[in-house]
């Protein structure tokens, strides 16, 4: 029996980045992938049909990266993928070039998250330029990562 070789390509432990629902157990503020984008529910509702039809279920979604409003229809009997959503909080280290400089928990840096266009960029760029201990909250799905707010670190004296 020849050796067998093994290629390990993630490190994830095999969780998948989605997992999947019954439409009619997901709920508001829950989320829900919509046209292969990761959104959170902020409006739903359930519609009744024919005698030998499905109840439908009206999603309305917001895509949790780019803010962008999606729809979908479908029947309440039916699956639909629920994006594997993780909050992360780092310490904001340094801002360049447009990306944030941040330190894990574990002492490492991770230097690949965009500085955030909006509120929460400027929010992040002046509390950098004040010289404050910012923590950036930053949320994970699907492969793709955003920082979605920021909060002064609490002192340790």
């Amino acid at each position: 029996m020849a050796e067998e070789e093994h290629t390990f390509e993630t490190v994830d432990a095999g969780s998948s980045l989605t997992y999947p629902m019954q439409c009619s157990a997901l709920r508001k503020n829950g989320f829900v992938v919509i046209k292969s984008r990761p959104c959170k529910i902020v409006d739903m509702s359930t519609s009744k049909t024919g005698k030998h039809g499905h109840a439908k279920v009206h999603l309305v979604a917001i895509d949790i990266f780019t803010g962008k409003k999606l729809e979908d229809l479908s029947p309440s009997t039916h699956n639909m993928d629920v994006p594997n959503v993780k909050r992360t909080e780092y310490q904001l280290l340094d801002i360049d070039d447009g990306f944030l400089s941040l330190m894990t928990a574990d002492g490492d840096t991770k230097d690949d998250v965009r500085t955030p266009d909006g509120d929460i960029g400027e929010q992040i760029q002046s509390g950098f330029d004040e010289g404050k201990d910012l923590m950036v909250t930053i949320i994970s799905a699907m492969g793709e990562e955003a920082a979605i707010s920021c909060k002064e670190a609490p002192r340790s004296d």
